[in-house]
């Protein structure tokens, strides 16, 4: 036999024999008791005529569907025995729904046309332990099964090494803000020209353009034109000399011969457009970055009475300290006002914040779980964000690196559907 054709054969033979043998010895899999996200292989929860639930005991079966097209989401129950549909009066039902921070809500029951109809709504998430008892003719159903959605667990030291935290969700104070534009300015007060008390020649020139003075330091000495003496020019206040305008042998005249700018003080001067004039007082709250994104706190001391023909706005201006001379005349700065406050009784750090199926949410942790909660916003500001619905006071939540449980939450294939 040729060598070619015989290790051809041996390979198909051997490649078989591993395949019948994974397919006997894979281990079956299993039932996970979760209406909504089985793993794949496992065995399909028995669904009804309705594609709802069917949970069966003897010859009696109840079909357990979740009702939300134009309306909040409502249990709508069919039930049967033998197969064949029994009318809604004839029997009675409970459910149950424990959730995961131990909040249990209890449902009855109505006989609506063929069904009974939930006496309250299915809150989201949809995701808890759930409890059925039923009532037909004198006997007594019962089933117990898991109904989880947007459910982890994640072990302690894994969250830590992972860099998730988490905070408390509790009343804040939202910050309502306005931005805008502006530039550092010199102030008028903290300027000085130094012009030659007598004119003269320049003998002597003892400061550089750029140099730290003090008050009564010398700046040059100059020799009087009518009396031949020479006197010295000294500096009126502590500051940098910004302009210098001064040569040895030079004759003086009456422009300043040095210029002094005293910037342990500088004002940001913004700019605060038509439309957004009324919303600006005095004394209102600013943060102040530059585009190094140095920042400082301020408040507004002065608004301009005037508006510039051009740009049709005024100038809000904001006193800084400034000894370390972080900010600079003439550099560029954007300014955050704060044009109100509100005291909500709830909010969530936007950092926490995911998008999940159509809602956005954060994700409640109760011991080494974390479960999605959908939220219903109000008013925001740039670190916080008011809750109106979906989550309970107290709850502790993601702040931080929430992204890592989205993604756990969609590996483990845990979804929606009714």
């Amino acid at each position: 036999m040729n060598k070619n054709i015989y290790y051809t054969l041996l390979i198909i033979f051997i490649g078989t024999a591993l395949s019948l043998w994974l397919l006997f010895e894979t281990p079956n899999h299993t039932e996970t008791g979760n209406d909504n996200h089985l793993s794949e292989g496992s065995i399909e929860v028995e669904k009804g005529p309705r594609s709802g639930r069917l949970l069966k005991q003897d010859d009696f079966a109840l079909e357990i569907t979740l009702f939300e097209k134009g309306v909040p989401p409502e249990f709508h129950l069919y039930s049967y025995y033998d197969g064949d549909i029994i009318n809604p009066k004839d029997i009675s039902v409970e459910i149950k729904l424990t959730r995961l921070d131990g909040q249990i809500d209890i449902f009855n029951f109505k006989a609506l046309n063929d069904y009974l109809r939930g006496d309250n709504i299915v809150t989201e998430p949809h995701s808890f332990d759930v409890s059925v008892k039923a009532t037909y003719k004198g006997n007594q159903y019962q089933w117990q099964y898991d109904n989880y959605e947007g459910r982890v667990q994640i072990a302690e030291d894994v969250a830590l090494t992972s860099g998730i935290k988490t905070g408390t969700a509790t009343a804040k104070i939202i910050h309502e803000t306005l931005n805008l534009t502006g530039r550092i300015e010199v102030d008028p007060n903290r300027l000085s020209q130094v012009r030659a008390r007598f004119p003269g020649v320049v003998k002597k020139v003892k400061r550089e353009l750029g140099e730290q003075i003090q008050k009564g330091d010398v700046l040059a000495e100059i020799q009087s034109n009518e009396s031949l003496q020479t006197y010295q020019l000294t500096a009126p206040i502590s500051g940098i000399i910004v302009e210098r305008d001064i040569q040895t042998g030079e004759t003086t005249a009456d422009s300043p011969l040095f210029i002094i700018a005293d910037l342990s003080k500088v004002w940001a001067e913004l700019d605060v457009f038509n439309k957004d004039i009324a919303l600006v007082k005095q004394n209102q709250k600013v943060t102040l970055e530059t585009l190094d994104g140095s920042k400082v706190e301020g408040k507004i001391s002065w608004l301009s009475p005037m508006i510039a023909h051009a740009s049709q706005s005024i100038q809000a201006r904001v006193i800084l300290p400034n000894s370390k001379l972080k900010f600079r005349p003439g550099q560029f700065i954007r300014g955050q006002v704060t044009v109100s406050e509100h005291n909500v009784a709830l909010a969530v750090r936007k950092s926490g914040i995911q998008a999940f199926r159509d809602f956005q949410v954060v994700f409640a942790k109760v011991n080494d779980t974390y479960e999605v909660r959908m939220l219903e916003f109000g008013r925001q500001d740039n670190k916080w964000i008011e809750v109106l619905g979906g989550l309970k006071a107290g709850t502790e939540y993601v702040t931080e690196n929430s992204y890592l449980i989205k993604a756990d939450i969609e590996k483990s294939g845990a979804s929606h559907d009714h």
